[in-house]
């Protein structure tokens, strides 16, 4: 399935526009970085502890900021 984005079709439409991609997540540190957060994570979710990277987008109030009393939130973690 290809997901169409009109606004970035329309610029690569014109003549004077050149899309590059965005390649510093192949950094070492990057990658290093991810590995890092990816392990604790999983060793949060396991552990049942609280999920510091975890967005749930029914927790999500307006403008992207968390909803501190959302109903689905129980113990750091959305259900």
């Amino acid at each position: 399935m290809t997901r169409q984005n009109k606004t970035l079709s329309l610029l690569v439409s014109m003549p004077n526009v050149i899309v590059t991609s965005h390649q510093a997540f192949l950094t070492h540190e990057a990658l290093a970085n991810i590995a890092e957060t990816t392990l604790k994570n999983l060793d949060d979710y396991f552990a049942g502890a609280p999920l510091e990277n975890e967005i749930c987008y029914r927790c999500l109030g307006t403008g992207g900021a968390a909803k501190s009393n959302c109903p689905r939130r129980a113990n750091g973690r959305c259900h």
